[in-house]
């Protein structure tokens, strides 16, 4: 059986979320888009943990559930750490996954002497090395994953151009070893990721980062496993992922590169952005203010890429790119996102197929034409095979996807 997971994003009880990010909007949200593992997000927050003890029902198997809700939640979070040290102060987020409430206990009493944890359900954890977090975790107990969030986001990440590191080794020294995935982020993707040959050991990941239940933002990125109901648990879906057993671990699910709010070089407050041979041409500068460009995703892979473009490392796990059906639909139409005619479109859409990554990936031909039209039909299709435009994002701003010359619109 197909499951797809999404392991990170966010409850209401962190800093700019939805109000239904909670346990039952969740649950809707995961139906809708063919999720059927989701993590909790935000653990560490004592009234969400309050709430997760109260109403999930363990399955004994590192999973609980909701009532009789066909998903399956994992424990999750994450958290941030902040140390000055000899290269300048470095900012990172790590994604926690843990298989048992009374674990998660602990780590939240471990957690509470490093800060605040009902300031935010992403807690900040000052003078705190990525070392010296794992090493906190482990002696909690060796069954918590750590995976490195959005591993080159400029601002917070272990490889970020702001704040980052220049390998894992350097980040997580004598507890590298415990690390053995990563979460490549919107703005990156696999075929990024392995320019870089010292990130061949690890296996890499997708998560969403949402901050809303919303289908086009829940599970835009999300992992792909095949699981018999009987084989699935826990342990079994990290033993897959850490020996990338792509019997188990199918693929990955990415938004092209260029759709991340980081992927090129840019300066929001300017609206100026470009690719990283242009801002080495400037020296780094914003050419309309002169203050200096945040650098993006791919000017950070190219810093540490040691090979070309092409190259598939051994036994990685394969990906599928795809845009979200509602911003696929909006550059259709021309409209927004959350406007009556994308959501119909939607809606009718996924009534046929069962779910949005039903129909993003399954739905035949003729039943896109029958459903939606032509031009919606040939717009899925180009996305299927990742021949879908983007106008590249930068400096906290999405990338545009572009539809090709011609398309008609469903108004017209």
């Amino acid at each position: 059986m197909r499951h797809f997971a999404d392991l990170h994003f966010h409850s209401k009880y962190s800093r700019a979320v939805s109000p239904h990010m909670e346990l039952d909007g969740l649950a809707a949200g995961a139906k809708q888009k063919g999720l059927t593992i989701l993590g909790t997000g935000d653990f560490t927050h004592p009234l969400w943990f309050k709430e997760l003890k109260n109403r999930l029902q363990p399955e004994g198997n590192g999973f609980y559930r909701l009532n009789d809700a066909s998903v399956r939640f994992m424990l999750t979070c994450e958290v941030s750490t902040i140390a000055s040290m000899p290269k300048g102060v470095k900012r990172v987020h790590h994604v926690l996954h843990a298989a048992d409430l009374d674990v998660v206990a602990q780590v939240n009493d471990v957690l509470s002497k490093k800060g605040n944890l009902a300031a935010d359900g992403r807690p900040t954890f000052g003078k705190t090395t990525p070392t010296e977090l794992v090493e906190l975790l482990m002696e909690v107990s060796r069954d918590i994953v750590v995976v490195p969030a959005h591993i080159w986001t400029p601002w917070f990440s272990v490889f970020g151009s702001k704040s980052g590191f220049d390998s894992i080794q350097e980040a997580y020294q004598d507890q590298a070893k415990h690390i053995f995935a990563l979460e490549t982020g919107m703005s990156s993707d696999p075929a990024m990721n392995w320019r870089v040959s010292g990130l061949d050991r690890f296996t890499l990941m997708s998560n969403s980062d949402s901050h809303s239940p919303h289908p086009w933002r829940l599970g835009r990125e999300c992992n792909a496993f095949e699981f018999g109901e009987e084989q699935l648990s826990y342990a079994a879906l990290w033993n897959a992922v850490r020996e990338k057993d792509q019997t188990h671990f199918k693929y990955t699910v990415e938004t092209p590169p260029a759709y991340g709010k980081y992927h090129w070089d840019g300066h929001r407050a300017c609206g100026f952005s470009c690719p990283p041979e242009k801002t080495r041409q400037l020296n780094g500068h914003c050419p309309v203010c002169n203050k200096p460009l945040t650098l993006g995703v791919q000017y950070r892979v190219e810093e540490l890429a040691d090979r070309p473009q092409g190259v598939v490392p051994e036994n990685a796990v394969p990906f599928k790119t795809l845009l979200p059906l509602h911003e696929l639909l909006s550059a259709v139409t021309g409209k927004a996102l959350t406007t009556q005619t994308v959501q119909k479109t939607a809606d009718a859409l996924i009534a046929k197929a069962g779910s949005e990554l039903a129909v993003l990936l399954d739905l035949d031909p003729n039943d896109l034409t029958a459903v939606a039209g032509a031009f919606v039909a040939r717009a899925v299709l180009d996305n299927r095979a990742t021949a879908v435009s983007v106008v590249p994002g930068f400096d906290g701003q999405y990338g545009k996807p572009q539809l090709s010359d011609g398309q008609q619109r469903l108004n017209e």
